[in-house]
């Protein structure tokens, strides 16, 4: 039988210049949808899982397509709600070998972001499920954001679904009048598996110091957040904007887990390959031990970057080829 997996989240419409144009250049904006969250299902979705997303579109044509969108990937859209009229949108400027991609957001009083607990029956949607995510930019967008989420990752112990979130530090989208130090450890306290980075582990906990490697902080998390059985980490090293290295990274409570370096040397899209080693890690350990589990995340991540879009449409067979060591070979 299939994995079940939920996610939650807004769904924004990506607009960017053609190819590596600047805004400066664009007469025209090529339209994709994504978020994080949705990224996620969508990756499980073609790994061969059954995924369900939850978010609030703008109960206009807009919405609709964006639904179709997560339909056309193969996301459950039942319990999407309707209402108000604006979609988020982000306008991204891809980069290229030394120009940094840039990225200009628009979504204060999106629909998602006027989303109230009493609009999503969590109990129903999530109980059958195997698992659910979520990421530390939900609870930044708004206070309803903020409490639909910790009413479902309640919902999702209280039922026993496992629950992973991506949770890092994004100061300057807490501007509602709560701090990410005020709500994120709530949240993670009743998490299972997080990822997330050394940075933002001593900002969002104001644990240990600088000096700190990310074992000695994994330690330092679950000894308050006794809950949390797994912290994951994907570094990154950039040589340029086309050209980075990433390595995933665990602790279990009792082993340090680290995978190859992997080496990415043309990069198409940046844009959603964490959402990718998120959603690789959650097939992963749904499937196998937690080094493996790793390994396969890593290869979904690196995958992601040359697929254009928001979305990692790889399948599940082209994950484990590279894992074995095929990379690039024509597949006839």
């Amino acid at each position: 039988m299939n994995k079940k997996v939920v996610t939650f989240g807004e769904v924004m419409m990506r607009l960017s210049p053609p190819g590596y144009e600047k805004f400066s250049q664009a007469s025209s904006f090529e339209l994709v949808y994504g978020g994080g969250e949705a990224n996620v299902g969508i990756s499980c979705a073609y790994l061969g899982m059954e995924a369900t997303h939850v978010t609030r579109f703008p109960d206009n044509a807009l919405g609709k397509a964006a639904t179709q969108f997560l339909r056309r990937h193969w996301l459950n859209t039942d319990y999407v709600v309707y209402g108000d009229d604006m979609m988020g949108k982000y306008f991204l400027e891809k980069g290229a070998v030394h120009r940094p991609s840039e990225v200009i957001y628009e979504r204060e009083g999106s629909a998602f972001s006027l989303i109230q607990p009493e609009m999503v029956n969590w109990e129903e949607i999530l109980k059958d499920a195997d698992w659910f995510h979520w990421t530390g930019i939900t609870p930044a967008i708004s206070e309803g954001a903020a409490q639909c989420c910790l009413d479902a990752i309640k919902t999702a112990n209280r039922l026993g679904v496992t629950v992973s979130g991506d949770v890092n530090s994004r100061n300057n989208m807490w501007k509602y009048g709560k701090t990410m130090r005020q709500v994120i450890p709530d949240m993670v306290k009743n998490t299972d598996v997080v990822i997330t980075s050394s940075r933002g582990i001593r900002e969002m906990f104001d644990f240990g110091s600088p000096e700190d490697g990310f074992q000695d902080l994994a330690k330092i998390l679950i000894s308050n957040f006794p809950g949390i059985k797994k912290v994951v980490k994907k570094t990154r090293r950039i040589m340029s904007a086309s050209h980075h290295q990433i390595q995933g990274k665990l602790w279990n409570g009792e082993k340090y887990i680290k995978t190859d370096m992997l080496n990415i040397t043309h990069i198409i899209d940046r844009v959603g390959t964490g959402d990718a080693f998120a959603a690789g890690l959650i097939y992963g350990l749904l499937h196998y031990k937690d080094k493996q589990a790793l390994d396969f995340a890593s290869a979904a991540c690196a995958l992601k970057h040359t697929v254009p879009g928001d979305v990692n449409t790889v399948s599940l067979e082209n994950v484990l080829s590279l894992m074995e060591g095929d990379s690039g070979e024509i597949k006839r």
